[in-house]
């Protein structure tokens, strides 16, 4: 059977929203059109009864740009701004969420919190919780607080450790990129489009290399690989696709061939050690 064919079945799904996905890139202010497709297409997979969470970007760029700061050139200023951006993007979520019905919770998290194996525990009575009271969970790294020591680092891989934590049985990176190449396809017009991948090998590692991502965001293809370690160790398929039009959400939970498909390989792992491991 094509692995596509149950992905209707999925339960439990965490979906990652990149930061330029967000945002208007002349700008790096919100496009609120996109946005309300996004919130549309999470409140009808949560009205088909399953849990979802949604790991959202955009807070620092949000909050550069309503502050109007060009680079930013210190840790102090990256908090700032992140803390500016969290309350903006929480208030549009908020807002059309409400619209279609739904309640949302922010979920702000840092790596020296799941460090610890109570927290790590409260963690996950916490969504626990929140999935039982019928509520969409809202996850961003805690960016007010962090620095190098005590960062994630990137969204993708927190997106697999929240996946790896609430035991998630899908999870899609939405990003700007339909998937995995053989190559970088913005240096390489030539390189060559993988729609599924059945194992993760020092190949297909070294096919990611250094490519950038977005100005907006963080992460490359390189955490995104790095991601998919996580959470198909965690039991969990993990999709990369484009996030250019938030209705793809619907169309890949249906099985179109859209993306790069991951196949889980669930085995034992501590959850702590995969943390410790990360830089």
């Amino acid at each position: 059977m094509n692995i596509r064919d149950n992905l209707k079945s999925k339960q439990r799904i965490v979906v990652k929203i990149g930061s330029s996905s967000l945002v208007h890139a002349e700008t790096g202010r919100l496009n609120l059109p996109k946005i309300e497709i996004l919130a549309r297409e999470i409140a009808d997979l949560h009205n088909q009864g399953k849990d979802v969470i949604v790991v959202s970007s955009g807070a620092i760029s949000v909050g550069r740009a309503t502050m109007g700061i060009g680079e930013l050139r210190t840790l102090k200023q990256k908090q700032a701004c992140a803390a500016i951006g969290q309350v903006t993007l929480m208030m549009i979520y908020q807002k059309l969420f409400s619209e279609y019905g739904q309640t949302i919770a922010q979920v702000l998290l840092t790596k020296q919190t799941m460090l610890n194996d109570e927290s790590l525990r409260n963690s996950r009575n916490t969504f626990e919780e929140l999935f039982s009271l019928g509520v969409i969970p809202i996850v961003n790294e805690n960016d007010t607080v962090e620095t190098y020591d005590i960062r994630f680092g990137d969204n993708d891989r927190l997106s697999a450790i929240v996946t790896a934590l609430v035991h998630a049985d899908l999870l899609v990176l939405l990003s700007d990129i339909q998937g995995l190449y053989t190559e970088d396809p913005r240096s390489n017009p030539n390189a060559e489009f993988i729609s599924e991948v059945k194992e993760i090998d020092e190949k297909l590692l070294s096919m990611a290399g250094n490519a950038p991502g977005s100005s907006f965001g963080t992460g490359g293809m390189a955490t995104k690989l790095a991601a998919a370690e996580i959470a198909t160790a965690a039991g969990a398929d993990m999709i990369i696709a484009l996030a250019d039009d938030f209705r793809i959400l619907h169309k890949l939970i249906n099985g179109e061939e859209l993306g790069t498909i991951f196949h889980a390989h669930p085995h034992e792992f501590r959850l702590r050690e995969v943390l410790e491991n990360m830089t």
